[in-house]
């Protein structure tokens, strides 16, 4: 995959993957029911200054299709960063997420941000173990069915828990490539 900051030209593509998020995928990631992307929403997404506002976008080579974001923007302490990620429903459990959040977490490192703060649905297990595993993390506030993590930031370079688990999602997108190509082969 390709992972690359954001750009006003990923607009397109953005609503587009929006689109192709199931309604559970959409609420978890705006905590709330979401039809569409308006086009102030597409803008804000997409024209980031790469400091306060920063995102990652994930595209799939073979499709061009962009299957993952990940964002922070910087709160009123500068030390701290709201983050959301969001990934297309069918790399769910791949591995995805944990790149881009820790690709963030580098990008906010370079920029002064500390911790990550997020506001995550409480039944989210996914997301918050994400934050849980990215460097000490606590809750800092629950509220309507969703809670509050602030999560420390890790030290720069890749953690050994982290590069594990890159390795095994490299292991399993191998693995189910070969598999999709092996089943192609037999169908033809």
């Amino acid at each position: 995959m390709l992972i690359r900051p954001i750009e006003p030209s990923d607009s397109d593509a953005l609503r587009a993957a929006f689109e192709r998020l199931s309604l559970q995928s959409r609420y978890e990631r705006f905590l709330s029911p979401l039809d569409h992307l308006s086009t102030g929403m597409l803008r804000y997404f997409t024209e980031v200054d790469h400091h306060d506002h920063e995102a990652l976008v994930a595209y799939e080579p073979d499709s061009d299709q962009m299957i993952g974001v990940a964002r922070y923007v910087r709160e009123d302490d500068p030390r701290l960063a709201e983050a959301a990620i969001t990934v297309a429903d069918e790399w769910h459990g791949r591995g995805l997420g944990t790149v881009l959040l820790g690709q963030l977490a580098e990008r906010a490192r370079e920029e002064g941000v500390e911790a990550f703060t997020a506001f995550v649905l409480a039944k989210n297990d996914d997301m918050i173990d994400m934050l849980f595993k990215l460097g000490p993390a606590k809750v800092v506030d629950r509220q309507h069915g969703a809670v509050q993590i602030q999560a420390e930031l890790p030290p720069a370079g890749v953690s050994d828990q982290l590069r594990g688990l890159l390795k095994l999602a490299s292991q399993m997108t191998r693995r189910l490539r070969s598999e999709a190509r092996t089943k192609e082969v037999r169908d033809t």
